[in-house]
Order: structure tokens, then sequence, then C-alpha cells
């Protein structure tokens, strides 16, 4: 294109170079077109390929028949058509800059839609491939899991996932339900207690009767609704091919209206054609090709730098417009770790930080949760003077599902059990410190030492200390926060209580939550799910926008559209700006397309606009939209949302620490006092 540049035999150096791109680079959208041709259907890759052949094509002919192809030709760079020269004039670089420009949008959409289906394999990864089945007189054999029949009994290892849906006919262990159901912690279960496929066995041996198989399970129902959600996603893609049906026929009408008012009126043929071809190549749709993309890829960009990731331009479109937000509560709103509240003593016992040292080394030997959490408490209270002993030194050690461990630690019977139904029997002040734990919905144990009761501890889930202030900037967006858990209703109601959000649904299992999301769609709401385990992934995929939070598992992630690597809630109102920033730059990038053909292809039809020149107003117009796309690469949240960041509100350290030392409802409540059978 720069006569300066163009040294003898040029253009067929060119040629040689366009001819890939024209035939094998381009192919994709030949076959496209031809195949939507032979449907009666005209999209925008009809009008790439018609762009690349006219183009090309009539390169070609300069090239062998138009005197284009003579050693030391050169061409020109002329604002207006100047076909009267006797040679015809070459187009290269509009072949070459079309599928160009397209194919490198199209590739950024397509690496940020990667991972589609990925909820669905996560999904499949729960089920297991082969079950230990026990058969008549005791034996055992492993069988592929498509050959379990309804009433067979399958055996469940520590450690192993659950095969399928049954009741337990022998054992007893604790369950890790956090995954399917939304339980914070593993429950205890024993003979006569149903489970559910995909649960992982945290304790002992299990003896299980199936109940329900295959398509039958509650994961298999699961992943029908992932499935179900994100194949009605698609829907929102045929819009461009909408647009494509009118905007299509249109343009080939004006470039054959061209072509024949001019030949009619006596025209030189050259002249006819380049004012066709330079009609076909300015309408072709480079920059609206890369309006949405190149925007995308910045904001898709700086939402990393962020710890905000977004799946693809139709989720910032359907996060700009949400209205309502529905808020998991354990992984979400709350660490989903549990963690020891409360240490509450004797009056008159012993030291209490022999109590602690006490209850967490018998505590060693077991693999519960509440184990852990004494573990960890005794270390951050105790100085290193006071080590525990090592797990060996515990002697005639003792677990007992859903009630406590015993243990024997220099020549003193320690045990960490729930508290007796009959508290009267307690000494002051652990009576009170049971009762409190119960009414808040955490689990209380008491600590007794030689059958003397010495200290209570009051365990439960614990709030994100930005959970107030990030849902206080959802509303100040507008926004309307809705709370399911799987958690009970004492539980829910409290948590809400904290973070001022009056609609609450507790006990809602996946299937719940997808029929809320449902409900609220059908109310005219635009929503979005938060969430982070396997129980949201209907929910996720199902609602308008799907968010799951990073620490959460692959399932949440691949059924959602955005999610929160930033361990961080204020990242979702941050999200929610960067789409609306990013839904502006693509409107003012669809404008300047949308108007660039509006000027140039008139022009190009009453032959004021060569092929050359509209191919290179073509390029400036892509780069033109590049460039405004790539100012979201500098985009900042607002100075509060970044202040509160650096620096928690006073109020909300304030709330945060009141809710602590007043053992706030951050937990599920326990089926049995004190027990420990949920958190």
């Amino acid at each position: 294109m720069v006569p300066g540049w163009q040294f003898r035999n040029w253009q067929w150096l060119c040629f040689m170079l366009a001819a890939p791109v024209a035939v094998w680079g381009a192919a994709p959208f030949h076959v496209r077109a031809l195949r939507g041709l032979r449907h009666g259907a005209a999209t925008m890759d009809t009008l790439v390929s018609l762009g690349v052949v006219a183009s090309f094509g009539w390169s070609t002919y300069a090239l062998f028949l138009g005197g284009a192809g003579a050693p030391g030709m050169t061409m020109p760079f002329s604002l207006l058509p100047t076909a009267g020269d006797g040679t015809a004039h070459l187009y290269l670089e509009a072949a070459v800059g079309v599928p160009l420009f397209v194919l490198a949008g199209r590739r950024m959409e397509a690496r940020a839609r990667r991972g589609t289906g990925a909820a669905l394999r996560s999904l499949a990864e729960l089920a297991t491939k082969e079950v230990s089945v026990r058969g008549t007189g005791g034996s055992e054999r492993r069988i592929p899991i498509g050959s379990l029949r309804v009433g067979d009994r399958f055996l469940v290892r520590p450690g192993e996932r659950v095969a399928t849906d049954g009741t337990v006919v022998s054992g007893s262990s604790a369950l890790d339900l956090s995954l399917i159901s939304g339980e914070s912690h593993p429950v205890e279960v024993g003979p006569g207690d149903e489970v559910v496929g995909g649960a992982v066995n945290s304790g002992g041996l299990l003896e299980v009767r199936a109940d329900a198989v295959g398509g039958d399970t509650q994961l298999a129902r699961i992943t029908r609704l992932v499935e179900d959600a994100q194949t009605g996603k698609t829907q929102a893609q045929r819009l461009a091919d909408a647009v494509a049906a009118v905007f299509v026929p249109a343009v080939l009408t004006i470039a054959v209206t061209v072509l024949g008012f001019w030949l009619g009126a006596g025209a030189d043929a050259q002249a006819a054609v380049t004012a066709a071809v330079a009609v076909l190549v300015v309408a072709c749709p480079c920059a609206l090709g890369l309006a949405t993309p190149t925007a995308l890829l910045a904001a898709t960009g700086r939402g990393a730098q962020l710890g905000i990731l977004v799946s693809g331009p139709a989720a910032l479109e359907r996060l700009r417009r949400i209205d309502t937000v529905v808020l998991d509560k354990t992984g979400t709103l709350t660490t989903g770790r549990m963690a020891v509240s409360h240490f509450t003593p004797r009056a008159d016992g012993l030291d209490p930080d022999d109590v602690l040292r006490l209850a967490a080394t018998v505590e060693q030997g077991s693999e519960h949760p509440v184990a852990r959490a004494v573990i960890a408490h005794a270390g951050e209270c105790l100085g290193t003077e006071r080590t525990l002993e090592p797990a060996a030194a515990v002697r005639d050690f003792t677990a007992t599902p859903g009630y406590g461990v015993r243990g024997v630690i220099g020549g003193r019977t320690v045990t960490v059990v729930r508290p007796p139904d009959d508290l009267t029997r307690l000494p002051a002040p652990l009576p009170d410190a049971v009762r409190a734990a119960e009414s808040t919905g955490r689990t209380a144990v008491l600590v007794t030492v030689d059958d003397t009761p010495e200290a209570v501890l009051t365990l439960g889930d614990s709030l994100r200390p930005d959970g107030y202030r990030a849902v206080d900037h959802l509303r100040r967006l507008g926004l309307r926060p809705v709370l399911a858990t799987g958690d009970r209703a004492a539980t829910a109601q409290a948590i809400a209580r904290q973070l001022a959000i009056t609609e609450v649904h507790a006990e809602a299992r996946p299937h719940d939550k997808a029929a809320l999301v449902t409900t609220l769609k059908e109310q005219g709401s635009r929503v979005a799910v938060v969430g982070d385990g396997v129980n949201d992934a209907a929910a996720l995929a199902l609602a308008d926008l799907g968010i799951a939070m990073g620490s959460g598992t692959d399932a949440a992630i691949g059924a959602a559209d955005v999610t929160l690597v930033r361990e961080d809630l204020q990242a979702i109102a941050d999200a929610v700006r960067l789409a609306r920033r990013t839904l502006a730059t693509i409107r003012i990038n669809l404008l300047w397309a949308f108007g660039y053909n509006l000027v140039t292809v008139p022009l190009a039809a009453v032959g004021l606009l060569n092929p050359m020149l509209a191919a290179a107003a073509m390029s400036a117009s892509s780069l033109l939209v590049v460039g405004n796309s790539l100012r979201l690469r500098a985009w900042q949240p607002s100075a509060a949302a970044r202040t509160a960041r650096r620096r928690p509100a006073r109020s909300d350290s304030a709330r945060h620490l009141a809710t602590s030392s007043s053992g706030g409802d951050l937990s599920n409540a326990p089926r049995k006092r004190g027990t420990r059978e949920t958190v």
C-alpha cells in the first residue's frame, strides 16, 4: 500500500503471501458461507467470505489478465478510484486484513469461553467408578458402578466417596456433605441414616444399602440441572446472526446494485467492479467483530488483576443488568472453617490453660473438625512453655461418634464430649455457656478432667470480616441481596441479621436453590447466584449470572460465569462496576463500527472510495476500537472501595468484634444439644 516500498515484482511476492491467507486461513468463513447459502441463510461469515473472494479474485485477475503483473509495476495510493490508466489495481491487503481481524476477534472470544463444560466434568469426577459390594457369606468383590443395583450392600471405607444414595446398614462415621447438601461440616451417620452419593467418608467403615442408582441419584439430578441450565444460555449467542440476517443481504444488494448501475451507466468495467468490491470490503465487520472481544480481553485482564475472572462477553452483559443477588452462606459469607469462639472455664477449677492443653492433647487422636478446631485454638492461645503432649502420650484413647473423645494423660482421665442433657449438674458458669451456644446455633463441647467438669468450648463457623460492607455495597449499587443456605433457620436468620439481609431461605437443598432462582426469574428479576459448592452448581448455572468463590469446588467454578479469586466479598461489587464500564465501552465501539459502515458504504457505492482506501479505513476503524478498549486496562474501582479493602471501616470492625464476643449465630444449629453432628 506504500508506493515507496514497492520494489520490482513486489506484487507477485504479495500475491504469494496473501494466497494462503485468502484460501486456507479464510477457509472456515468460506465453508460456513457455502453451508449457509445451501440453507438460504446469510451470516457475517458470508460477508467476510465474499469480501475476501472479491478482493483476492479481482487482484488475481489484475495480476494475470489486467496488466498488474508486469515487472516494475507500481500502484499509487490514491483517495479516489483511478481505473482509467489501463492497469487494474491490487487489493491484496483487504484479502489479508479482513480474515485477520475477524479471526483475531473470534480467537479472543474462544479463549474467554475456554472451559465450558468444566462443571459437568467436575460433577462426573464426584461419582465413583467402582464399588465394593458385600455378597452372601460376607464375601466382598469390586464391581463397576454401573453394575450396582437397588438393594445391593456396598462398603465405604475412610477417605472414599459414597457410591450412590442409600441407607447405612452398619457402622458409624462422619460424612462430608458440604459439596452435595450444603452442610457446613461433616455429619455423623449410623445405622438407619440416609446418605447421598458423592459424600466423602471422614471416619469409620460403613456398610450401605443402595436405594437409588444411575440417573435417580441426587448427584445425577444436580448434573442434569447444570446441563439444562448451561444449554439454555446459548440462545443469547444467536443475536449476532439475527442482525447479520438483515445486514448481509442489504450489503450484497447494495454491491450488486452498484455494479449494475455503473455498468448500465456506461462506466468502465474496472471502475464498476472496483466500486462493488469497495462496498464489500468496507462493509466487512472487522471493527464490529473486534468491538466486543477487545473490550472483553482488556476487561478480563484488568479483572484478573483485581481477582475477578469473567468467562465471556455474555457474562459481562448479564453482570451489568442483574438486580438480585442470591448469596450462599457456608464458604461464601462465612469462611467455611470451624473455629473456637469461646472458652469458658469453671469458676474455681483447674488452671484454664492446663485444661485447654489437656483437651487439645487428647483431641490429637481424632480426625473430627471439632478436634482440628480445638488443637488450632490451643496453638494460638498457649505459649511455648505449655506445648501439647505428643499423641503417643495419650493412653486408652477412644472416640465415640456423635459423643466425643476420651483418653488418659499423665494419670489424668480427660474427656471432650457433648454436654449432658441435665445441665443443672454442671458448675457455674458452664450451664450458661452451653445455653448460649445452643441459642446461637453453635456447637458446645464439655471438657472434664477426672470426671470433673472443667470448661465448655463453643465452636462455630466465622463470618468473613468484610461481609457486612460487601452486602452494603451491593445495596448501594441497587442490587437486592437474598440469603439461601442449606443450614438451619436459626443459623440463617442470625447471619441475615448481622448482614442486614431481610430475605432468607434456609434448609435449601440444591433443587430448592434452583427452584428459588427460577421463581425469582419468573417474577421479573435478573438473578445472580454467589456460591462455592457442588450444591450451588445447579443454581449457578440456572441463574442469569453465576458467581463462584475461587476457593470453591471445580463444579461451582465451571458452572459459574464469574469467579472471584480474591478472598474478598467486595470483589462482587467491583465486578458489577467493571461490567458496567466494560459494557459502556462496548457500546461506544459498536456505535463507531456501525457509524463507520454508515458513512463509508455510501461513499464506496458512488465511486468515491476505492478498495485500497476502504481497507485502510477498515484498519483505522479497527485500531480505534482496539485503542478505546485498551483504556479498560487502567480502570480502577472507586476510591471508597479501594480504601475499604485497605482498611475496614471502624463500624465494620466493631460489628465483627461484637459478633465474635457475643457468640453470633454463624453455624448450623445442632440436632442434639452439643453434638458434633453439625457445627
